[in-house]
């Protein structure tokens, strides 16, 4: 994964590295940013490598300052976080048992203790934390120190319903994803289907989106909606949008555990 000045002959300059360290391109992808003259792409290639050899090539090829990413395929390992809700996190922990997300749950933490039994019906290893009586900061502080008895790519809020601190945030930079309930950026905040049935709208949704000190403004990887009618209370609503947040969590999960997805300032590219 390449991030660089846009200029004539990138295609070729990279191509000819991967040539010359005999790799073979199975599929390329490419986004040009016009307005920022920024140039995007990603290469999925196969052989066997000198990592620091092809980096060091690529650097030479390419334009000063272009950040480059070279990964394994692999599963990724990552932590969930929750508070009560169950669905997002039922979901998750139901595709890691059978093997359908190219992921593996190490741990999951949480401020309640309702869903330990549902972890521990998954073997699991389950860790709950209580903010009671507890500072933002102090709850964090416990937070993260059991984040990192786990080895983890990326940490999963599935439904963890606290506002995190700018410092959780910067530790774990473009490492956190969110699932929120409503189609951003609509419905900023608390209570979403209470506001969106204020609103009178025929269209529900959630968004999946990676976590930044500004509130439900991270860069979006993955939405969907649903349609609704006047019949729908705040309750309907809800129970309506959990399907949603479950699918649209996924399929932000599978773009990011592919590694197909490139961050552009708030935006997202997906290859």
């Amino acid at each position: 994964m390449i991030h660089c000045k846009d200029e004539i002959g990138l295609i070729h300059a990279i191509s000819n590295v991967l040539l010359l360290n005999k790799l073979n391109i199975i599929r390329n992808g490419e986004f040009v940013d016009e307005k920022k003259q920024e140039f995007f792409f990603r290469s999925e290639i196969e052989g066997d490598l000198d990592k620091n050899v092809v980096i060091s090539n690529l650097k030479t090829a390419l334009p000063e300052g272009a950040k480059i990413d070279l990964r394994k395929k692999r599963i990724k390992k990552i932590v969930v976080l929750g508070t009560k809700e169950h669905h997002c996190l039922g979901d998750l922990l139901i595709r890691n048992q059978y093997g359908t997300i190219n992921a593996e749950i190490q741990g999951v933490i949480c401020n309640h203790e309702t869903l330990g039994n549902l972890a521990e019906k998954f073997e699991v290893p389950f860790v709950s934390i209580s903010a009671k009586d507890l500072e933002r900061e102090e709850h964090e502080k416990l937070i993260i120190e059991a984040i990192n008895q786990f080895d983890f790519d990326y940490i999963v809020l599935a439904k963890y319903m606290r506002i995190l601190t700018p410092t959780f945030v910067e530790k774990f930079s473009y490492r956190i994803i969110n699932i929120h309930h409503s189609f951003l950026p609509s419905f900023i905040g608390a209570n979403p289907y209470r506001q969106a049935f204020n609103r009178g709208v025929k269209l529900i949704g959630a968004t999946a989106h990676f976590v930044t000190d500004d509130l439900d403004e991270g860069p979006i990887i993955y939405q969907d909606v649903i349609k609704v009618d006047h019949t729908f209370d705040p309750k309907a609503m809800s129970r309506a949008g959990k399907n949603v947040e479950r699918e649209v969590l996924f399929q932000a999960l599978e773009l990011v555990f592919q590694d197909r997805v490139m961050v552009n300032g708030n935006k997202t590219i997906i290859f």
